[in-house]
């Protein structure tokens, strides 16, 4: 925890803090809060719930896989922090822009520009920087980065309920896109560095390049090799599978509870309480992915997470909604934030960006495809009772995927209270 050489708190401990920044307005704050917007696109503009839902994946669709290799290649050549200071621009701007719209092709663009913001300063450098700045202690440092994708994700519908009633939806886009620009530029300028070498430090803080190496990262595999090997493919396709479950009920869980009679702010409370509980899934999954093998937690959190979905055909009890929302939520702990140490503990770190942009973004299009297949199914059927089906299922499947990878580099207490 200490910076040995300067005598006080290790510098890597700020940038966790500038990434849970990062994480907590740019990822918890905008994507969570968007579901909270659709109602009000549905009734001001006349768009579908389909149109409502589609505009975020057609972002993803078009713009993320281009734009995720290149993040991937820029964090990897030029460092994480040049990039998220160019994501900040287009996610703050699109949300100004989108206070101003006029119809669904406006919708669409706007989702595009955002998209591209997410994709530059959202959870993929992130990532790359806190994995960059800790070894023994990666996962709970990454568990507290994405405290603040989850303190974003908690507040936000509750937040942005509150902004709409008070401001309108149009106002409230730009009153956050706002504070996007003002917020985060200051910190990516002053706080956050891409490497621990910039400032003559080791990861952890270590005082010495054999201290810093007591917990060895693997050997570095190239990306064309990487991408051959099945640990590659089980891992992005374990992971687009419950992260789309997981975009799947975060998108529609509002429009759902509306439809079984509570009111909008009775279900942005749920909604609330269900990201509340992810806070803690967050901080006990880190700690644990310290002294475990890494591929074991995530697929167990995966597994809880896909058997908790069921609980939503009886949600017509207010007691159901909840113990759904808290068990559903700490699973959800889990999502993004054990991807970057399973992908390292297979890779290494070299092209762990490149790498990282490549599952991610087949992660992205499962989290934003699932929502529009959901919205199709409610708009043919007027029931989502399939839609809960079919997630269940994947996110079973996307455990399975995860619990079958092949790592060299099991986990324990020793190893994981190192440095």
């Amino acid at each position: 925890m200490k910076d040995a050489a300067r005598g006080g708190i290790f510098y890597g401990w700020w940038i966790v803090v500038s990434a849970s920044l990062n994480l907590f307005l740019t990822t918890g704050i905008v994507y969570y809060g968007f579901p909270v917007f659709y109602p009000s696109l549905i009734d001001s503009l006349g768009f579908t719930r389909q149109q409502a839902t589609t505009g975020i994946f057609y972002g993803f669709v078009v713009m993320a896989p281009l734009f995720g290799l290149l993040a991937g290649a820029l964090i990897d050549r030029a460092g994480a922090r040049a990039v998220i200071l160019c994501g900040i621009g287009f996610v703050g701007l699109s949300l100004v822009f989108m206070g101003m719209i006029v119809s669904v092709r406006q919708y669409y663009l706007l989702c595009i520009t955002e998209v591209v913001g997410y994709t530059l300063a959202g959870p993929i450098p992130n990532q790359v920087l806190v994995a960059n700045w800790f070894r023994a202690l990666r996962g709970r440092a990454m568990g507290y980065a994405y405290l603040g994708l989850g303190v974003g994700g908690a507040t936000s519908p509750l937040l942005i309920h509150a902004l709409i009633e008070h401001l309108g939806w149009r106002r409230s886009f730009q009153a956050i896109g706002l504070v996007i620009l003002v917020v985060l530029f200051p910190a990516g300028i002053w706080i956050t560095r891409s490497t621990p070498g910039e400032m003559g430090l080791l990861p952890d803080g270590a005082e010495s390049a054999q201290a810093a190496g007591g917990v060895a990262d693997v050997s570095p595999v190239p990306v064309l090799k990487a991408i051959r090997t099945l640990n590659f493919w089980l891992l992005l396709v374990g992971s687009t599978l419950t992260i789309g479950a997981i975009g799947t009920v975060i998108s529609h869980f509002i429009l759902f509870l509306k439809d079984d009679g509570y009111s909008a702010g009775w279900a942005s409370r749920a909604l609330s309480i269900l990201l509340v509980s992810s806070l803690a899934g967050r901080v006990l999954v880190g700690h644990i992915a310290d002294r475990f093998t890494r591929k074991n937690v995530m697929a167990l959190f995966y597994l809880i997470l896909a058997l908790a979905i069921p609980a939503l055909l009886i949600c017509r009890h207010p007691t159901a909604v909840y113990g759904f929302a808290v068990a559903f939520g700490f699973a959800m702990g889990a999502d993004y934030m054990l991807i970057p140490l399973v992908a390292a503990d297979c890779f290494g770190l070299q092209s762990l960006g490149k790498l990282l942009a490549l599952i991610i973004m087949a992660d992205s299009l499962g989290q934003t495809f699932g929502p529009v297949m959901a919205g199709h199914i409610f708009d043919t059927r007027h029931s989502y009772n399939l839609a809960w089906g079919i997630v269940t299922v994947g996110g079973i499947l996307g455990a399975t995927a995860i619990y079958s990878i092949s790592t060299n580099r099991p986990r324990g207490p020793a190893q994981g209270e190192s440095a």
